[in-house]
């Protein structure tokens, strides 16, 4: 967490679908979904060709997203570039 506020002030973790909400709409695809941590929407990651979360990150201010992935629980700060271990 280092000295990322964002992900200090995290509280629980929350994990959305598995799917992004924006490419299953457009009918894209993604590789890895991604919850804001502030308003609970599931998109997709960086390595997606729409990148949806950083996307919605910028514009919105939400920049804290965590793994939607079975199994994983870390959140990510966009605006810090920072992990944090759960």
């Amino acid at each position: 967490m280092g000295g990322c506020e964002h992900l200090r002030a995290l509280g629980d973790v929350k994990v959305g679908g598995r799917s992004c909400e924006e490419c299953v709409k457009t009918g894209d695809t993604w590789v890895h979904p991604r919850t804001c941590q502030t308003c609970g929407r599931t998109l997709c990651c960086d390595s997606s060709i729409n990148r949806h979360s950083r996307r919605h990150a910028m514009k919105e201010g939400h920049t804290v997203f965590a793994s939607a992935e079975p199994g994983e629980r870390w959140p990510y700060c966009f605006a810090d570039d920072a992990y944090a271990e759960y």
